[in-house]
């Protein structure tokens, strides 16, 4: 029902006072989708036409504010719910709940070198990394949640002085997002459960992929084949 027919029907109830008028906004209101519902509460009071307006805007508004807010949370939910992972020990695919916390709950389980890493975007310094020359086989996991990130089967020798792999254990289990620190923009790579940052990547790997993925040590912990 369009507004115009909305404003007709609510002057025949204002104007005649009579009883097919009362009628009428009674039957609009009925049949009316809700919005016409509050908009014919409103012009049921006897004010100026910019007045009506200038409140119908406002309206408008708060239900776009609103609107907005209920999609930001929805976000919020999938981002706090289950994610697709790969896992080693499963030989497959499982679902693990994404990992939240606060700086101050994430200062208590990491080391104050981990933390400026995986939580402040930091980075060590080449060539002193703990794995950053190991040739031994097995997962690189995520030093703060423990997801599988990389294996050994993909590690090489990139000269830079961080631990370099062609390619992680599963897409599902990196993220990646712009990163324009230092005047740079480079791909910056995380860990897809918890968001601990992990490094870099870069287009100057090895062939199949041709990536190189320039990975803190200091974000990593290796589990060794048995």
């Amino acid at each position: 029902m369009s507004v115009c027919l909305l404003e007709r029907r609510r002057l025949a109830c204002i104007e005649g006072r009579s009883a097919s008028g009362l009628h009428a906004f009674k039957s609009c209101i009925e049949s009316a989708p809700p919005y016409c519902y509050v908009l014919g509460v409103i012009g049921g009071f006897q004010m100026k036409r910019k007045d009506f307006f200038r409140i119908l805007g406002v309206l408008l508004a708060v239900g776009i504010v609103y609107g907005a807010l209920r999609i930001t949370g929805a976000e919020n939910i999938g981002n706090s719910g289950k994610i697709k992972l790969y896992s080693q020990q499963q030989k497959g695919y499982i679902m693990a709940d994404k990992i939240n916390k606060t700086e101050a709950e994430w200062k208590q389980v990491l080391t104050q070198e981990q933390f400026q890493v995986l939580r402040k975007q930091g980075t060590e310094r080449a060539f002193t990394g703990e794995y950053a020359h190991t040739k031994d086989k097995g997962i690189y996991k995520c030093a703060a949640c423990g997801t599988d990130l990389f294996s050994s089967d993909t590690k090489f020798e990139s000269g830079t002085g961080w631990p370099s792999f062609w390619k992680p254990i599963a897409p599902e289990n990196v993220a990646s997002e712009t990163d324009s620190s230092y005047g740079m923009a480079r791909s910056e790579v995380h860990c897809a459960r918890c968001g601990g940052h992990l490094g870099h990547i870069f287009n100057d790997g090895p062939k199949p992929t041709g990536l190189r993925y320039c990975i803190n040590s200091i974000s990593l912990k290796l589990e060794k084949n048995k």
